[in-house]
This record gives structure tokens, C-alpha cells and sequence, in this order.
């Protein structure tokens, strides 16, 4: 068995768990790898926790960001038991996740678990104002003004 199937193994035994021991979520779990050792692990809790957000994903990612003492994940590998929801894909780009392998497709978490992304990706496609949520700006002016001191924050940490 190779490094990357030994990781797969290790975040779809997390998807195990969670859906079938503890009934916390869907079969989704999740490793971040740097280095050839595991860095972070996470599994869908949505169901246990009550939390839409609580994906395999977004857990290792939480995971591995507390344990580094960094938002940044540079060279690290995400190992996940399905393909990244919109979410999750949007973290790992934003936690800066080098590469990434997955097990099932999003097709499969539609067949075999009824789990549907298919609206948000049609959603994120069209113009804000042609949403199924209602999208509207307003007090642009009192939020500039943060981002303006925000901006001139002398120990501001960028990323």
C-alpha cells in the first residue's frame, strides 16, 4: 500500500465511523498530510452537532491549522473520503492546501447518501441578484470606513 492509499484508508475509516459507529453525519472524513505525517483529521459531525458546516474537510482543516499555529497550510495534502463540496473546496484554497485526493464522487454521495450539491454550484454561476436568496447590499459607506482602519492597522497580519 502506498503513503496516499495509506491516508485515503485512514479518512474513509473516519467516514465509517462517524456515519455508521457514531451516526454523527454522513460518510465523509477527512486527513491533511505534511511531511508523510498526519497533521489533521476531521469527520462529518452535522447531524451530532447541528452545524451545516461541520464537514470532514473543514474539521481537518480547523484541525491542522490549531495544532500547526498557522491559517496557512502550504505543502500540505488533503486527503478526503468524497469530493469536496463548493465549502470545503473553498477552504482548501483559502487554507492554501497544496494538493488533494478523494475517494468517492459527488456522484456517489448523491446515489448512495441523497447528498445534492448540484444547486449551490448552479447558484454560485449566476449574477448575485438572480440567487434563490435574496442578496442585497447596503451600508457600504459605515463597512469602508472599518476596512479603511483595517487597512492603516500597523500590526495587521496579512494572509
Amino acid at each position: 500500500m502506498t503513503d496516499d492509499e495509506t491516508f485515503m484508508a485512514r479518512a474513509i475509516a473516519l467516514s465509517e465511523h462517524t456515519s455508521l459507529v457514531e451516526s454523527a453525519g454522513g460518510a465523509f472524513g477527512a486527513v491533511i498530510v505534511r511531511d508523510g505525517q498526519i497533521v489533521g483529521e476531521g469527520a462529518n459531525r452535522v447531524v451530532a452537532e447541528n452545524d451545516p458546516t461541520w464537514h470532514a474537510e473543514m474539521a481537518a482543516i480547523r484541525d491542522a491549522c490549531r495544532k500547526e499555529g498557522n491559517f496557512k497550510l502550504h505543502g500540505a495534502t488533503l486527503y478526503t473520503s468524497a469530493e469536496p463540496c463548493p465549502m470545503c473546496m473553498a477552504a482548501a484554497y483559502w487554507a492554501g492546501i497544496s494538493r488533494i485526493f478523494y475517494a468517492s464522487t459527488n456522484e456517489d454521495a448523491l446515489k448512495h447518501g441523497n447528498f445534492d450539491d448540484s444547486m449551490i454550484y448552479e447558484e454560485i454561476r449566476k449574477p448575485a441578484g438572480e440567487r434563490k436568496i435574496p442578496i442585497r447590499q447596503i451600508m457600504r459607506a459605515e463597512a469602508i470606513e472599518v476596512w479603511e482602519r483595517y487597512e492603516a492597522k500597523a500590526d495587521r497580519v496579512p494572509y
